[in-house]
């Protein structure tokens, strides 16, 4: 938050969010999904995917302000900080690894394994729950990253862009007008000294 202001805030909202939807999934909350126990590499799992939702905000914010401080507008820093933040391939490795964990290591009867039984015919059962659940997490949360990291941030942060209030540069970890303008006199100065 003190170092990307405003970003900073959306972004402590989305992995709130992220975590919420998480836990939501783990105890059974969504009429889809059954409850489980939490296991340790469920903790894992969970955690980093947390980790992975921090640093998709943390290169979306340094996006945002590289542009503000190259002279944008608050709304193409936006824009342009989203877009090129965002890389899919990460998620979907995720995702594919997530559902091979599943696969190999859950029940014989879970939908993961059943799809997978062709590849994994000639393994037994072995460590049933506690790998399965840190692919269930895992998974969980790199979709939900998706969800609060990429798509509600992003809505978040272009909804509050509108406000008069929030169209400072400052407040999206940028330099305010007269640093920037200060700082190219400056170097044009020196550059004509020479």
């Amino acid at each position: 938050i003190s170092l990307y202001r405003l970003p900073g805030v959306v972004a402590v909202i989305g992995l709130i969010g992220q975590v919420a939807g998480t836990f939501c999934a783990i105890t059974g909350f969504f009429p889809f999904s059954n409850s489980f126990t939490l296991t340790i590499p469920g903790i894992a799992g969970i955690i980093l995917a947390i980790g992975m939702g921090v640093d998709a905000n943390v290169i979306t914010g340094e996006r945002i302000k590289e542009e503000i401080n190259s002279g944008k507008t608050i709304d193409t820093a936006i824009a342009t900080g989203y877009k090129r933040a965002f890389s899919a391939d990460g998620n979907i490795t995720m995702i594919i690894v997530a559902i091979i964990l599943m696969g190999a290591f859950g029940t014989p009867d879970s939908l993961a394994s059943t799809i997978l039984k062709p590849v994994f015919f000639m393994f037994g059962a072995s460590t049933e729950g506690t790998i399965y659940s840190f692919g269930y997490t895992l998974m969980v949360g790199v979709i939900l990253n998706f969800l609060f990291g990429i798509l509600a941030t992003r809505l978040m942060t272009m909804s509050l862009s509108r406000f008069k209030i929030f169209r400072n540069p400052v407040l999206y970890g940028g330099k305010s007008a007269k640093k920037r303008a200060a700082e190219k006199a400056a170097a044009t100065e020196g550059g004509a000294s020479k």
